[in-house]
């Protein structure tokens, strides 16, 4: 019989959870801010039981900037990140935790094959750190109720908190990551086992056959 696939050497990166998303002037709007935090407090806690190693990201501007000025309130770690164990700590200034930071190095260092990504936000550096992870050939998940988004308006359009928020998750599932829910994460931790991504063809197809269904009727696929 065929080997079960290797798990994953995950790393946990916790990006950007400072007070600017919760108190400041980019308050998260979708999922509600207290759920994703709850979800990024088990998840923490989960890879610190698990041996996963914990790395935690802070988002950092000049003094005098308007947002994450280093040494303001904003710019600090909320209580929940800050309170909890970690493994590894780094500056950015840039969306991607990758750019400027050493965190390939250190995860190549450790023999780090995947990363689990969470935190804020959504559309902006979460989506950036994942496609430099996956351009980069790490695995790499998304908890999608542990990360949140804002709504945004400018003269390409408007879009509210939740239509960013799942249209980001929709299309990193379609190639970039495996998108899952905290739940699911812990228990394929428990398994030893990982959420799988799906692809552009399969999504966009899938698509297809959805808008051509009947009124009413219903086009099932599988759980991803």
């Amino acid at each position: 019989m065929p080997n079960p696939p290797q798990a994953p050497r995950r790393a946990l990166l916790v990006i950007d959870v400072q007070n600017e998303y919760a108190t400041g002037a980019l308050r998260i709007q979708y999922p509600p801010l207290a759920d994703s935090l709850r979800n990024i407090d088990r998840a923490m806690d989960a890879a610190h039981a698990a041996g996963i190693p914990v790395v935690v990201v802070q988002q950092s501007a000049p003094p005098g900037a308007p947002l994450f000025a280093t040494g303001s309130h904003g710019w600090e770690l909320h209580e929940v990140v800050a309170s909890r164990p970690r493994d590894h700590w780094l500056c950015k200034t840039l969306p991607s935790a990758f750019a400027g930071t050493g965190l390939g190095e250190w995860l190549r260092a450790r023999a780090i094959d995947a990363v689990t990504v969470v935190g804020y936000m959504t559309h902006n550096c979460d989506d950036t750190t994942i496609k430099h992870a996956f351009d980069a050939g790490l695995r790499v998940e998304f908890l999608m109720d542990a990360s949140g988004s804002v709504p945004y308006a400018n003269r390409a359009g408007s879009a509210t908190a939740e239509e960013i928020h799942r249209v980001f998750a929709v299309v990193q599932q379609s190639r970039y990551a495996a998108v899952t829910t905290t739940d699911d994460w812990i228990a394929h931790l428990a398994e030893g086992t990982a959420p799988e991504r799906d692809s552009i063809h399969a999504s966009h197809r899938r698509a297809l056959a959805a808008a051509s269904a009947p009124a009413g009727g219903a086009t099932g696929h599988g759980r991803h």
